[in-house]
């Protein structure tokens, strides 16, 4: 079983304009999502992980079109970017049957994907670079969220209800689990994601990873 000591926990200082640019852009939506769920941790994943599934499928899709271009093999980045999205999608699936999110909460997911998807798009194409320390912050930032999730969970401010089943299924948790098993293994998750993306973001820049 997972714990919260098995996770390394750091930020990656920014290096120029570039990581400055994408670290005020996580910044500015994390303060958004404070304001309108603060301490709702629940109904926050489900529209966060909503948004945090498109980045990994923008950039399979756009490396898997420059690798048919270029006629040159991809290094293996379209599966593991691809294989990000699907596991973030995994995320928002469990979330919906813990948040169960309502009406204005589904128009707001909506909103939201549809600005993302546009807007990370063209970041991707004009600058991967930092699209990917873009998405490596929001990934520490999400490491953060679900830390405080699972503090709240300890306190007693959040109910640690049974796991859902497609939790249990898809991480082949033990079928008592509770709510803060899946946190911990989302975590998890989460930490991996930033560090493919800060190394990613890496690789192109030709620096050595952190």
């Amino acid at each position: 079983m997972i714990t919260q000591t098995d996770l390394r926990v750091y930020h990656y200082k920014p290096v120029g304009i570039g990581d400055n640019i994408a670290l005020g852009a996580v910044k500015f939506m994390r303060f958004f999502a404070d304001v309108f769920f603060r301490h709702r941790y629940g109904h926050r994943a489900v529209v966060l992980e909503t948004v945090a599934a498109v980045p990994g499928m923008v950039g399979g899709m756009l490396n898997h079109l420059k690798s048919l271009r270029r006629m040159q093999d991809d290094r293996g980045w379209i599966k593991i970017l691809l294989d990000e999205a699907e596991n973030e999608r995994a995320h928002l699936m469990t979330f919906i049957n813990v948040a169960k999110p309502n009406r204005l909460e589904r128009i707001l997911i909506l909103i939201a994907q549809g600005i993302f998807f546009n807007g990370f798009f063209v970041f991707y194409l004009l600058w991967p670079r930092v699209a990917h320390r873009f998405v490596g912050y929001l990934e520490e930032e999400a490491v953060y969220s679900y830390t405080e999730y699972l503090a709240d969970i300890d306190a007693g401010r959040a109910e640690n209800i049974p796991a859902p089943e497609f939790a249990i299924k898809y991480w082949n948790l033990p079928s008592d689990s509770r709510l803060r098993d899946v946190v911990l293994v989302i975590r998890q998750d989460e930490a991996g994601h930033r560090d493919v993306n800060h190394d990613l973001s890496d690789e192109i820049a030709g620096r050595t990873k952190v």
